[in-house]
């Protein structure tokens, strides 16, 4: 039997209030993330700066979703999915690479060392391709995976965001949700990603264009009768980052008398602090002050079985080629 190791890369969160400051100086600190001339100077600092002050704020945020990230226990939910998964014809393991919390990526490769796979593959949780997130994942991967024993065939998925199986996947959770509207018709669908700053994407990110496929290819293949709405969300700082924001989506719709609203986190596929806090607390106070008063979100994908299949054939894919 085929012995393969796959490694989700994630971003990672705080698994404690203690651990809100130092997650945040490892997010900021982050060269992908924080680039400027002589960044390699005041990079640190800085990080330790943004995350003292911001600390307090995120942490609340945090409490009010019961006083840590879910991510890890939804993203190693999905490890042990896809693991199942793919014990159907591979001797497999899977195990999580967070990128800015633990279990970081050095610990990944040592949970993968005992299993020791022919070929591994590396699967990004972030369907569309950036250099911010799969771009980061993938150099921390560089810098701290040498061969020792072991020597696999390794193979990187490096985005997915118009693969016709994750089309349906996110289809299908849609459908599911919508569902419960007495009429779909009346239903403004605001598909939210996370944002990033504008510099990032004239410097030839490809992020912004992919997830406006991925809506594109969503709303397509979904033939839904209501209206449908791209925004951004998650900004940091005072940069020009990718609009419109979610805050100015919401606006517009609760001005023009609009009453009913679906959020799809459409670049996100786990429950975390910018959807289960951003989207679910933060935005529908904001549409209820507007007079929107039906307001709900899509769960994410989180270890929905239709997901995991989904998984399970972009790693079979890869390994065929």
């Amino acid at each position: 039997m085929r012995r393969i190791g796959v490694v989700l890369f994630q971003l990672g969160g705080p698994d404690s209030g203690e651990a809100v400051e130092p997650f945040l100086y490892n997010l900021f600190s982050d060269p992908d993330i924080i680039d400027f001339p002589m960044a390699s100077i005041a990079r640190r600092p800085l990080a330790k700066l943004i995350a003292k002050s911001r600390a307090k704020h995120v942490r609340h945020h945090y409490e009010e979703i019961g006083g840590h990230s879910p991510i890890l226990k939804l993203t190693r939910r999905q490890a042990v999915a896809l693991e199942r998964e793919l014990r159907r014809e591979h001797d497999a393991k899977v195990v999580v690479a967070m990128r800015y919390w633990h279990p970081f990526t050095a610990e990944a490769i040592r949970e993968l060392e005992p299993h020791a796979p022919d070929d591994l593959v590396l699967l990004p949780l972030y369907p569309q391709y950036s250099k911010t997130t799969t771009g980061s994942s993938l150099n921390e991967w560089n810098r701290e995976f040498k061969p020792r024993k072991w020597n696999p065939r390794v193979h990187m998925i490096r985005e997915y965001y118009e693969d016709p199986a994750f089309v349906d996947t996110f289809v299908a959770a849609i459908n599911e949700t919508l569902a419960s509207f007495d009429k779909p018709e009346d239903v403004d669908m605001i598909f939210s990603a996370h944002s990033l700053p504008v510099a990032v994407v004239q410097a030839g990110d490809p992020y912004q264009k992919q997830i406006e496929r991925t809506v594109d290819l969503v709303w397509a293949r979904g033939g839904w009768p209501g209206r449908r709405h791209t925004c951004y969300q998650s900004k940091v700082g005072t940069a020009k980052w990718l609009a419109p924001s979610m805050h100015e989506t919401i606006e517009r719709l609760g001005a023009e008398g609009r009453r009913h609203i679906l959020v799809v986190p459409i670049s996100f596929v786990s429950d975390h602090v910018e959807t289960l806090h951003e989207i679910a607390i933060e935005h529908r106070d904001q549409a209820a002050s507007l007079g929107i008063t039906d307001y709900r979100m899509m769960p994410g994908l989180n270890d929905s079985s239709q997901f995991i299949r989904t998984l399970g054939k972009l790693v079979r894919d890869k390994l065929e080629r």
